[in-house]
């Protein structure tokens, strides 16, 4: 026998959100935009513990909107990143939304670097990222490779995404930045989770101010 579901996309949405406000907790927060951020976050996870892990620095949102409003570029590590982000009003303002992964000069950079293509790709963001937004949702290496840019004086992006995922140097990439965050504005989550759907929900819920 076929399993009675809810299937009415309002309602859905509805109990999602009402769940996720009946068991998170959001009191380490600051304001409102934060709170958004956690709320989208977790309704792209389905763990309402990864609050405590959320790292917020400096105005990210103030100025992923103000970066936006003038026609900034917004960069990504992934194309699962891109596809993801909402895109309506971008045009508007001209917003170009980079994914150089599959650049041709990437992949030879990468040999020449002997390092990993997300790596080798953020190299082709130099001319655009300075006061660009930068949304980084797979890659530890496109995160330490963005920093060691930063180090050697790049100019800065206005607010930085930080979700790279997984069991090597996720962790270590976001610790990096948390400790020493370079004057940047950024959002980030300790340890080893993140991903595509995190970030790009991160994104979302700044631009579109979603609850």
């Amino acid at each position: 026998m076929a399993s009675i579901y809810v299937k009415q996309p309002a309602a859905i949405y509805r109990q999602s959100f009402e769940t996720i406000k009946r068991e998170a907790d959001f009191s380490c927060l600051r304001n409102s935009d934060e709170v958004a951020v956690a709320m989208r976050v977790i309704h792209a996870c389905g763990m309402v513990d990864i609050v405590k892990d959320l790292v917020f620095s400096g105005d990210v949102a103030g100025e992923t909107r103000n970066a936006i409003a003038n026609g900034r570029n917004i960069l990504v590590d992934a194309n699962m990143v891109k596809v993801a982000l909402k895109q309506p009003t971008y045009n508007l303002n001209n917003i170009k939304i980079r994914c150089t992964l599959n650049d041709p000069e990437t992949d030879m950079r990468a040999v020449k670097l002997d390092t990993t293509r997300s790596a080798a790709a953020v190299y082709g963001w130099i001319k655009h990222i300075a006061g660009s937004v930068v949304v980084i949702g797979n890659a530890p290496t496109a995160l330490f490779t963005l920093l060691e840019l930063l180090d050697k004086g790049v100019q800065k992006p206005a607010a930085v995404f930080a979700f790279p995922v997984g069991f090597v140097g996720a962790a270590e990439s976001k610790a990096d930045l948390i400790e020493n965050p370079r004057g940047i504005n950024f959002i980030t989550i300790r340890g080893r989770r993140g991903g595509s759907a995190m970030a790009a929900a991160a994104f979302n819920a700044v631009w579109f101010g979603e609850q």
